[in-house]
């Protein structure tokens, strides 16, 4: 197997994290998937625009992601696109997310869903929520970044 084989491919990403949040530490959580939706993973047909995760009972949920059937889904299945998905996590991951977001205010985000060795994997984000006043400064840098870059290129 070569190495461009076991590179992770990018399915879907929640672009508007990043903007909404300041990432602080980042975990790689498997799917607990239904046949139908790896299909529907495999041609791209994933969205974690509305995604959160949430935790419950010691456990981590994917809850809001779309994942758009395939027309030709099998017909003994009724496909559900928004449904809970469960998380798999190590048990000491999840004990410490659970007191990061109970205790110290944090948030879990979807940052990405991708394939890593065959199978989905979805990378979290453990994210503090920005105020209005940040997102404007980090626009504005950006802004800033990019003029200078181009006035430097005019020279």
């Amino acid at each position: 197997m070569t190495k461009a084989e076991t590179a992770p491919r990018l399915i879907a990403e929640n672009r508007k994290a990043r903007f909404d949040y300041f990432i602080e530490e980042r975990y790689e959580a498997g799917l607990a998937l239904e046949g139908w939706e790896v299909k529907a993973m495999r041609a791209g047909r994933a969205q974690l625009k509305e995604a959160y995760v949430y935790l419950r009972g010691g456990e981590a949920f994917l809850i809001g992601a779309h994942l758009s059937p395939l027309p030709a889904a099998s017909t003994h299945v009724t496909p559900d696109p928004v449904r809970t998905r469960k998380l798999l996590l190590h048990r000491s991951q999840l004990q410490g997310l659970i007191g990061a977001v109970e205790r110290r205010g944090y948030t879990l985000v979807p940052l990405e869903l991708y394939w890593k060795d065959g199978r989905a994997k979805l990378q979290l984000g453990l994210a503090k929520g920005k105020k209005q006043h940040d997102k404007r400064a980090v626009e504005k840098d950006r802004d800033w970044q990019r003029d200078k870059a181009r006035l430097l290129r005019g020279r």
